[in-house]
């Protein structure tokens, strides 16, 4: 085989003068690189010493921080959550304020009765704007904002801001990132980011009728774009077979999937009582009591 020739240039390094050099504390050196053992001990008591100093400062700036969050009123734990409980085993961070442009015509009720329905377990702030796309909400949206300005704000317990402006757009659409825009489409995904950071009693993730519960509010995303009214009681007729036997979609106890059907029906006019089974209708009467509407 031939040799080749280094491509490299050799360079002649050079060490940082920047730098101060740390002599050897370990007392198994090797005594022809350290000056003596004696000289070594007393190097590690002096970052012993310089150790005890350092605990002894950062013990002192924690008791002020203590003192100063004291005196603003602010919570004492190093973080401070917006829920009291883990979602699936996941570290929980502060969060965000979202906002949800929706049109007059289309008023998420999930909203209201979402608030409601957790306002003993978990607060929904919504504070309501109406863009300049629009030179009047009409007389449901303003009855609609109304309703929510009555339900009590409890600050004591965990809270979620939701900004909710009205405004000339096709969809509902949630806007949960403060710093890029990537919305999330429809009042029944709304309804599930909500069910994922609320109250830990109505996370379904966990729950053995996690597909159930997916599948309800499918259920009622279709339910809201049939254009005829005929595959509106289709729809009807989907919920009334999931439903069953039970008290709720969710089981015994209410669900967002209850959520996701009650806001449906009240927005959809057309579907009048005798569009639904008695099953539907008794299961209606209970969710009115819990969800207020």
């Amino acid at each position: 085989m031939y040799e080749l020739k280094t491509l490299l240039p050799q360079f002649d390094i050079k060490l940082p003068t920047c730098m101060y050099e740390l002599k050897n504390v370990s007392l198994s050196a090797d005594p022809a690189t350290s000056t003596s053992s004696g000289g070594c001990q007393d190097d590690t008591a002096s970052i012993a010493m310089r150790q005890e100093k350092l605990l002894q400062q950062l013990e002192a700036l924690k008791t002020q921080l203590g003192k100063i969050r004291a005196d603003l009123g602010v919570c004492g734990k190093t973080v401070q959550h917006t829920t009291a409980y883990q979602n699936g085993g996941l570290k929980e961070v502060p969060l965000q304020d979202i906002v949800i442009n929706g049109h007059p015509n289309f008023i998420p009720y999930a909203l209201l009765a979402l608030k409601n329905a957790w306002r003993d377990l978990y607060t929904v702030n919504v504070k309501t704007f109406t863009h300049s796309t629009m030179a009047d909400i009409g007389p449901a949206a303003r009855e609609f904002e109304a309703k929510l300005a009555k339900v009590p704000v409890n600050n004591a317990l965990p809270n979620i801001n939701v900004t909710l402006i009205w405004k000339n757009c096709e969809h509902t659409e949630m806007i949960s990132s403060p710093t890029m825009y990537v919305p999330i489409y429809g009042e029944v995904n709304v309804i599930r980011y909500l069910g994922r950071v609320g109250p830990v009693e109505y996370r379904y993730e966990g729950s053995p009728l996690c597909n159930e519960i997916d599948l309800v509010l499918d259920i009622c995303y279709q339910l809201l774009r049939c254009s005829t009214h005929k595959a509106q009681v289709a729809m009807v007729r989907l919920l009334d077979k999931r439903l069953q036997q039970q008290q709720y979609f969710g089981g015994s106890q209410m669900s967002v999937a209850d959520i996701g059907v009650y806001s449906s029906l009240i927005r959809i006019p057309a579907i009048t009582d005798k569009d639904l089974t008695p099953a539907l209708l008794a299961w209606r009467k209970r969710a009115k009591l819990v969800t207020q509407i």
